[in-house]
């Protein structure tokens, strides 16, 4: 077949067409006009290349990505290029927010073949699914290094037609050596579990210093993303007294302040970029995304409740904090949830890194400034003053729409009473522009994430609204996501309706970790058994032949591509692992249920800890941060007796506590029951116990009824405190400081 031969008919097996247009992803939807006769990732694209014995072209990006747009329109909108894909392979489209487990493993396979990875990510894969050749963004002209996609293209079918023998060899090596980093990476979770190393900590902190960019916070240079995972880990060790606490807590200061104080954090609206191209923080990459800002938010909380430091004060957090949770609420709210459709029902994905202006995609738009137009909107003197305060200059730093606000250090009084002037005038003035596009599929672990933080951060802030709005997220993941009867948790929903892959190992553990910190803010039991019936459903899924790994069943050719093995893996990304994020909810899973069983299963998954905190504690956030709450304990709070004044004060002492992995439960007023209409659907509760959580069992309410905290670990309980003061000083005392005077 030459190039200039027609589109294969249907009778050869072909796709006669692209097919995008009614998927779930916006990703996905905004393909659906390209030329290019693109499919969705599953068994009978990947049946048509068979029939037609050519390769398939898997293009896997995001809705959010800048690069994924430029590739789209210079090569997958030109007609020339897509005649040319389509009669010599067959198009894949995968939006790897939606299947991550595809991403992960062909990004394993692109990184192997090219040296790097990114998105739009570009595989050539054999109609079983084997990689033979990768790349990322692939430019419509030659450029210096890097070669024009209508020339990868035709090398990649030249030597397909002429040298399929050593294509589908180095095909079959690839592979092989894929499972084979798989099996090097696996979890085996059986046998008795291995006791933890407390030297491992000071270890990952001391790691962490040597690779800190003490002058601009963060770690390593550009581009630099939000290390949340491991400021989770740094604040919970700051909270336990030992001689790298303070380090810790140097380090987080100095990265939260950086952040906070920059371009990456939208100093108008609230909440954050997803990395910054600069060392200083100060061009970001605009995409805003759920996961991110889920995360930041429950670490600025986290940082509140530590108290704060000089550099980065705790009332400064509190307020970055408060405008992130009412961005997300607001920015990527989806429908009508509880209180009269005041709240949301679940939250989008992302907004994009572009606006859309005069007909053209253009990074960052709607968040770019120039003086001249600071001064058009503020009059001449408050915009020349807040140009200087926002270092934004006479070049723009970005393009020619102008530069970020980037104020970059903490304002004083006087910058502080100007910007809470003239913020809300500025915001208006922004939202007249054109807006960047929101993906709207609900991905069911990063609501998750998002339960949590929101939970927490209502705590803290004494936000009733964002404990409500956590509490309807929660809700909707339970009607619409989770399937009880199978029991399943579906992944992506779209437009109220659950449609895709089952959910990952990450799905189930965030989600969890959710249900157990809005558990145990609101004292509602019917969340600490959804996040029951998730634990123990991801046990049964994903810990298969004694190894844990990332997903259960999944496609044909994902495992072809990794020689026939099922992946795990143990690193953290934009988010934490699957696998660290399950330990953290097996740990408070196990705390609030006594359960021996989960809690060995945590300790098992934490084995992969070793090998990581000294070399790589970047890529271990996460699995540091539950190794801290492991080893203080947790400390398991219980918290009974009748609902007024006084429990609410011994509450709240323990929602405002930096003790690590510190697991709550509270008698739920409500009882037992739950209106079938406000419960999440699906079966029994497991637990065993007279009382509704486990923890709670068998702690009886002080003497004529008064109510008591109680402390514990491992369910056995010191005697109970009365008083938040008492209650203070004594978590004080677990945490290792020492008597209290």
């Amino acid at each position: 077949m030459n190039s200039n031969s027609p589109s294969p008919s249907a009778a050869d097996g072909a796709v006669a067409a692209n097919v995008l247009g009614a998927e779930p992803s916006a990703y996905l939807r905004q393909h659906a006009d390209n030329p290019v006769h693109w499919q969705p990732f599953g068994a009978a694209a990947f049946a048509a290349a068979a029939a037609r014995d050519v390769p398939v072209f898997l293009s896997i990006g995001y809705a959010a990505c800048h690069w994924c747009h430029v590739m789209a329109h210079e090569s997958f909108e030109d007609q020339e290029t897509a005649d040319y894909l389509n009669a010599n392979f067959v198009a894949i489209k995968v939006d790897r927010e939606e299947r991550p487990d595809v991403d992960s493993v062909y990004m394993a396979a692109t990184q192997a073949i090219s040296g790097e990875g990114g998105w739009p990510m570009s595989v050539f894969l054999t109609p079983e699914g084997l990689a033979f050749h990768a790349g990322t963004y692939f430019p419509p002209r030659p450029m210096p290094g890097r070669p024009s996609f209508r020339q990868v293209l035709e090398a990649v079918r030249e030597a397909w037609q002429e040298r399929r023998d050593a294509v589908e060899q180095n095909a079959t090596n690839l592979a092989q050596s894929l499972g084979g980093a798989q099996l090097s990476a696996a979890v085996t979770v059986s046998g008795p579990p291995p006791l933890l190393d407390p030297g491992l900590l000071p270890t990952a902190v001391e790691s962490l210093a040597r690779s800190e960019d003490t002058d601009d916070g963060g770690f390593g240079a550009a581009p630099k993303f939000p290390p949340s995972a491991v400021l989770e880990f740094l604040i919970r060790h700051a909270a336990v007294p030992s001689d790298t606490a303070d380090a810790a807590r140097d380090m987080a200061g100095r990265t939260l302040a950086a952040m906070a104080r920059s371009a990456l954090f939208d100093q108008l609206d609230g909440g954050f970029a997803r990395y910054s191209v600069t060392r200083d923080w100060s061009v970001p990459h605009f995409e805003k995304m759920l996961y991110d800002n889920a995360q930041l938010l429950r670490t600025y909380i986290h940082w509140v409740r530590l108290g704060g430091n000089e550099v980065f004060p705790a009332a400064e957090a509190a307020d970055v904090a408060g405008r992130t949770a009412e961005w997300m609420l607001a920015g990527l709210g989806l429908g009508a949830g509880s209180n009269n459709g005041s709240l949301p029902a679940a939250l989008a994905s992302s907004l994009d890194a572009d606006s859309v202006v005069d007909g053209e995609h253009h990074e960052g738009a709607s968040y770019l400034w120039t003086a001249t137009g600071l001064q058009e909107v503020l009059g001449e003197e408050d915009g020349a003053a807040v140009a200087r305060l926002m270092n934004v200059g006479r070049a723009g730093t970005v393009s020619a729409f102008g530069s970020p606000l980037h104020p970059a250090r903490r304002l004083d009084d006087a910058a502080a009473e100007l910007w809470a002037r003239v913020r809300p005038t500025l915001l208006a003035a922004r939202n007249l522009r054109p807006q960047p596009a929101r993906d709207d599929k609900v991905v069911a672990g990063w609501n998750g994430l998002a339960v949590a933080a929101l939970a927490e951060a209502g705590a803290v802030l004494g936000r009733d609204d964002f404990v409500a709005a956590a509490e309807s997220i929660a809700r909707y993941l339970g009607q619409v996501h989770w399937q009880a009867g199978r029991p399943v948790l579906i992944r992506v929903s779209h437009d109220g309706s659950a449609r895709g892959i089952e959910g990952l190992l990450e799905d189930y553990a965030f989600c969890a970790e959710g249900m157990f910190a809005l558990y145990s803010t609101t004292g509602r039991a019917r969340w600490y058994r959804f996040g029951e019936q998730l634990v123990r459903a991801a046990t049964e899924r994903f810990v298969v032949a004694g190894r844990l790994v990332d997903s259960a069943g999944g496609d044909s050719q994902v495992r072809a591509a990794q020689a026939g093995q099922s992946g795990l893996d143990p690193f953290d990304n934009a988010t934490p692992s699957g696998a660290a994020a399950f330990a953290g909810a097996l740990l408070s899973y196990a705390a609030l249920s006594g359960s021996v069983e989960h809690r060995a299963l945590a300790s098992q998954v934490l084995a992969l800890l070793p090998p990581l905190a000294g070399r790589a504690p970047r890529v271990a956030g996460w699995l540091l941060a539950t190794a801290q709450a492991d080893l203080a304990g947790p400390v398991e709070a219980a918290v009974v007796g009748p609902a007024g004044p006084e429990r609410s004060a011994l509450h709240r002492e323990l929602l405002n506590s930096a003790s690590p992995g510190l697991v709550i439960a509270v008698e739920d007023d409500g009882g037992a029951e739950v209106p079938p209409s406000d419960a999440p659907s699906g079966g029994a509760a497991v637990h065993s116990g007279g009382a509704p959580v486990p923890l709670l069992a068998g702690r009886p309410a002080g003497p004529g009824g008064v109510p008591v905290a109680y402390l514990c670990r491992n369910m056995v309980c010191e005697r109970p405190v009365a008083t938040a003061e008492d209650l203070r000083a004594r978590l004080r005392q677990m945490a290792g400081a020492g008597p209290v005077s």
